[in-house]
């Protein structure tokens, strides 16, 4: 049960950076003209993982399947794919890195922490700790 509801805390802090991320986003006048969809979205996302993740610490199965796949797997690759974009189209890191400013700063630093809990919580969700877990939530 701990490392499951150590899971459910990763989880949380992934759903707390991915807030920030988009408040920052927002605030800095970053977001672009899709603004209002894309924090709606969001928004939607956040409430079915911190939901699900409270069903995958009670000890139900396909919310862990659901996380690792969903948020585990497909989430990650949104995180990711845009700035292996930016890399493959012959942009420069060395230049990104001199052009930070704080808003800059401060979304990379959350990033690495939404994917860091990210992949901890599913790590956490199938160790075999947790398998015994939910197999006896399963009885």
């Amino acid at each position: 049960m701990r490392t499951i509801r150590a899971a459910f805390v990763m989880w949380l802090i992934a759903v707390g950076a991915g807030a920030f991320e988009t408040i920052l986003v927002v605030l800095s006048g970053r977001a672009g003209d899709g603004a209002v969809v894309g924090v709606t979205v969001r928004l939607a996302v956040f409430v079915a993982a911190v939901l699900v993740a409270v069903r995958m610490r009670a000890g139900r199965n396909w919310a862990r399947w659901v996380l690792a796949i969903g948020l585990g797997v497909l989430g990650t690759l949104s995180l990711v794919v845009d700035p292996i974009l930016w890399l493959a189209d012959g942009n420069s890191l060395s230049q990104a890195v001199t052009d930070l400013d704080a808003v800059d700063v401060s979304f990379a630093v959350s990033r690495v922490v939404h994917v860091a809990a990210v992949l901890t919580a599913c790590v956490l969700m199938f160790l075999p700790t947790s398998n015994a877990y939910m197999a006896k939530r399963a009885r």
